[in-house]
């Protein structure tokens, strides 16, 4: 049986504008506001070190203001586990970072830092905030996220939206059927160690459905897309848009019988 798939809207790049004028606007918060008028059941946002697009008072207030759940992502460090426990988002996602990435590249490296996210896991969740990692769909990297405690795993489907980029979509390509059975395999091995399964990464309106219609799917994170069509018709229409096509997922696995 399908069921809806609910979407988390990031929107770090709506700060990315602001900070090229260092202004007041636009402002995130507005943005998230709109996002969840638009029918967003989640909003996200990456706190960086280097503090690129979201800053700290961002944080503070969409905490305090969404009304939807709210998701931090955030980096493995002694200072982030201390803003994600004073904060107190409802999520807290663990994501490799690095000064000179544009965005978060590959997934996060649980299996070769086991004891130390072991320790960081215990202290987000001592907070009673729900634990999720953000990975590459590898057999190694699930198993390690479930021995450390791991509530959720989002998976990383950047390089499915590359292969259905350079295949425009056509599923006779075998490295996009490929990459989505890697995806629906972790998802299964993901919710066999009793662990929610998400996704995230690249997802844009060409190339989500196939992602949502994946069975047991709980929850896409979708950022750069929804601010970039957002420019163009507004928020609210652009997660609109974006919930349509997910929730019509169902009839395209009909269609294409996959």
């Amino acid at each position: 049986m399908f069921d809806l798939v609910r979407l988390s809207v990031n929107v770090d790049h709506v700060a990315t504008v602001r900070q090229a004028r260092r202004g007041d606007e636009p402002d995130p918060v507005r943005a998230a506001h709109e996002a969840e008028m638009g029918g967003a059941d989640g909003i996200t946002v990456h706190l960086r070190e280097d503090r690129r697009h979201i800053q700290d008072d961002d944080v503070a207030r969409l905490r305090e203001l969404t009304r939807s759940k709210f998701n931090l992502e955030m980096a493995a460090t002694d200072e982030m586990v201390r803003v994600a426990r004073e904060v107190k988002p409802q999520t807290a996602m663990l994501v490799p970072e690095g000064r000179e990435e544009v965005t978060t590249e590959g997934g996060l490296d649980v299996r070769g830092q086991l004891a130390r996210m072991k320790d960081v896991v215990a202290r987000i969740k001592d907070a009673g905030i729900i634990t999720s990692a953000f990975l590459d769909p590898e057999i190694g990297q699930i198993d390690a996220a479930a021995e450390a405690g791991f509530d959720v795993v989002e998976i990383h489907t950047g390089p499915y939206a590359h292969a259905w980029a350079h295949a425009r979509g056509d599923f006779l390509d075998q490295r996009l059927t490929r990459e989505l059975r890697t995806i629906e395999d972790a998802g299964q091995l993901i919710r066999e160690r009793a662990m929610r399964f998400n996704a995230g990464h690249a997802l844009n309106y060409l190339n989500v459905q196939p992602i949502a219609a994946i069975e047991g799917v709980e929850e896409l994170h979708i950022g750069h897309a929804i601010v970039s069509r957002a420019v163009l018709v507004g928020m609210k229409e652009a997660v609109r848009e974006m919930k349509r096509l997910m929730r019509d997922a169902a009839a395209w696995r009909a269609a294409t019988g996959r």
